[in-house]
């Protein structure tokens, strides 16, 4: 288990993933900027966005030598090549598919797929997890959360994703998350550069 990956620095920086679903090539290098100013250190392009290669090749262009780009929403290990050809170096999946996860260690590339049992927690930490995201946040909760911790590995990267906003990370936090996945709470489409700076700060600040 590569508890030890290269995502656990940018991580350590921001405990924050954005997720930029529906974001567009023309716009995503103006997004990418405020959230690197807000102190953001992952950024995921969802694979279900307008020609999410080309704005995952403009992100890891700009911000390559400074953010972890990656792609989300990644059902396939033909799709985890494309986005290494785009200079992505993570792959997040929404479901618990360990093909899709050996595929992406295989590249180099660090791997956050997605679960929702211990069972398939188990099976991706086998197949070179870095970290696990535990989805849809909404359906679980932090007591939820403790009790699949406590049978996890010590040291294993448990990120949240889905519903989490500025007033509900304390107890996530407290349950022993390593981070969250952050969705329309910091972008979605049609926001201005200024609503994300704005959604970003205010996200970072709820953090510390």
């Amino acid at each position: 288990m590569a508890m030890t990956s290269f995502l656990h620095p940018y991580l350590d920086r921001c405990r924050l993933v954005a997720i930029l679903r529906g974001v567009r090539p023309d716009e995503v290098e103006a997004v990418g900027e405020v959230l690197a100013e807000a102190g953001f250190a992952v950024i995921e392009v969802p694979l279900n966005s307008p020609e999410p290669m080309d704005s995952i090749a403009r992100l890891a262009r700009r911000f390559g030598e400074t953010l972890l780009i990656g792609a989300g929403t990644v059902m396939t290990a033909a799709q985890v090549r494309q986005v290494g050809e785009a200079g992505g170096r993570l792959i997040v999946t929404p479901h618990a598919d360990v093909t899709v996860i050996a595929a992406a260690k295989a590249a180099g590339m660090a791997a956050a797929p997605g679960f929702f049992t211990p069972t398939e927690a188990f099976a991706l930490l086998a197949a070179g997890a870095d970290a696990l995201k535990l989805f849809p946040a909404e359906a679980a909760s932090p007591a939820v959360l403790r009790a699949i911790r406590a049978v996890l590995p010590p040291g294993t990267a448990v990120l949240p994703v889905g519903g989490i906003d500025a007033t509900n990370m304390k107890p996530w936090l407290d349950a022993g998350a390593a981070g969250f996945g952050i969705g329309s709470s910091v972008f979605k489409p049609g926001d201005s550069v200024q609503t994300v700076a704005a959604k970003a700060a205010t996200l970072v600040a709820a953090l510390r």
